[in-house]
């Protein structure tokens, strides 16, 4: 988490402009690209309302497209990669846990079926 982004829930796109560098026309472009990614939220007015998570998206990409060289094929990529291997990170943790749960499960079960016979 970026601790220069002020601890609010919406960002006008003129802060966003200012807390990335990210030109305002940049970034409504990066919203047609990245529309999956980056969704900031319409007010009543029809003002773009981007949440913390935009913001530290809109930075990832300017690091991989201005710092790493990526192009905005490479860094769709590159980003949904990254989304890919949390699920799966997230998948292992959970069959991990489950495994340990069935474990503990079994040897309850041994221990009753034990206690039942004597």
């Amino acid at each position: 988490m970026d601790n220069s982004i002020p601890d609010k829930l919406y960002f006008k796109i003129g802060e966003v402009v200012s807390l990335t560098g990210i030109k305002a026309h940049v970034l409504r472009y990066w919203e047609s690209e990245f529309g999956a990614d980056i969704r900031p939220v319409k007010s009543s007015g029809r003002q773009r309302l981007y949440r913390r998570q935009d913001i530290e998206l809109i930075l990832q990409l300017k690091d991989l497209l201005y710092r790493q060289g990526f192009t905005i094929a490479g860094a769709k990529k590159k980003l949904h990669r990254k989304t890919c291997d949390h699920d799966s990170a997230n998948q292992a943790s959970a069959a991990e846990l489950n495994l340990q749960l069935l474990q503990e499960l079994r040897s309850d079960l041994i221990r009753l079926r034990k206690t039942l016979g004597s």
